[in-house]
């Protein structure tokens, strides 16, 4: 990955609560801009169904699957607030 598409991903906004059809979301935290981060639709279980996500949004789980303890912490599974 680019550092020109590192720097988009970091910009990137996160996947809306209101899109959370599951009523769980998996968080993916930023390890160096606190509030920030990659939130992704799942199961309780933390079960992303990538085929149900855009390309944009896919990219973004794995490129976040990929640097966890890099530049994200490891995932946590929380519920929605709807």
């Amino acid at each position: 990955m680019s550092p020109s598409q590192f720097s988009a991903l970091q910009g990137a906004s996160p996947v809306r609560v209101s899109l959370c059809r599951d009523r769980f979301l998996l968080r993916f935290e930023s390890l160096f801009h606190p509030g920030r981060g990659l939130s992704f639709p799942c199961d309780e279980f933390g079960h992303v169904a990538l085929d149900q996500l855009s390309d944009h949004a896919r990219e973004n789980y794995l490129f976040a699957r990929a640097v966890v303890g890099h530049e994200y912490a490891t995932p946590v599974v929380q519920r929605c607030d709807e």
